[in-house]
């Protein structure tokens, strides 16, 4: 039996995986802070889900859960660093303390995942994916903290992809486009404060299930890359051809927006 673990399994994009992986047959290491949210998670399969309540930014919890993996499982075949936080504020308005924190949750707690789980990956030649945003390829206006962690992880990623060459493991950097979940909800203002509200229509975007779908398909086909939706896509071609004309469209669709 295979073993994934996921950290932010306790919503979102990170629960709709840990179930899949469970459909799948996979064993399952489901990391996050909200301890009721994972003890309802492993009734779906006591023996197969195994919750780990703890902090990404804190690298002993991560060293922990790789531990966790190999005494009960015996192996860990996959990572997928989900664990993720936002924020809506303009640079100006924003502190100092909300870029940091979003950095060490998007970026810090990645790494320490991946650095925990990179030994026992090797040895199944297994997959290492950090869940990246189309935000990592093009900056969003309103959320410079979050697309700077998001380029961040891509670089550590990209490096990480060379240099785990030929060792069998496959890096997979997946970035969803806008999907429903409550990543916009618990979004940080200016001051570090949750803004309780979305400026999405979230009942027309992505599900998490279609997400969790798309990456475990991506995983299986070895992939490097995985942008999804057709707007996500188009953001990167035009990005990298068209770069001043996105900052027009990017102004105009964001400025209809209060953040």
């Amino acid at each position: 039996m295979r073993v994934v673990w996921i950290t932010g399994a306790s919503s979102g994009i990170g629960e709709a995986l840990a179930r899949l992986f469970l459909e799948k047959g996979w064993g399952v290491i489901a990391q996050a802070r909200r301890e009721d949210r994972l003890q309802a998670l492993a009734k779906l399969a006591p023996s197969r889900l195994l919750p780990h309540v703890g902090d990404v930014r804190q690298y002993e919890v991560c060293e922990k859960a790789v531990d966790l993996a190999l005494s009960t499982f015996g192996r860990l075949d996959a990572l997928i660093a989900n664990a993720g936080i936002s924020h809506r504020a303009r640079v100006e308005e924003v502190s100092i303390e909300v870029l940091r924190t979003v950095m060490e949750v998007n970026f810090w707690g990645a790494v320490h995942a991946i650095k925990a789980a990179i030994p026992a990956i090797r040895a199944q030649r297994g997959w290492i994916v950090g869940v990246s945003s189309i935000a990592g390829f093009r900056g969003l206006p309103g959320r410079s903290g979050y697309s700077a962690s998001k380029f961040a992880l891509n670089g550590f990623l990209e490096a990480l992809r060379v240099e785990l060459y030929g060792s069998g493991v496959s890096v997979l950097i997946a970035a969803p486009g806008f999907t429903r979940s409550e990543i916009r909800y618990k979004a940080l203002d200016a001051y570090g404060h949750p803004h309780g509200e979305t400026p999405l229509p979230e009942e027309q975007l992505m599900t998490p299930e279609t997400v969790a779908s798309a990456i475990f398909a991506a995983m299986m086909r070895r992939k490097s890359y995985l942008l999804l939706t057709t707007q996500g896509r188009l953001t990167v071609w035009l990005n990298r051809l068209f770069p001043r004309l996105l900052d027009i469209l990017i102004y105009r669709y964001f400025s209809r927006q209060s953040t």
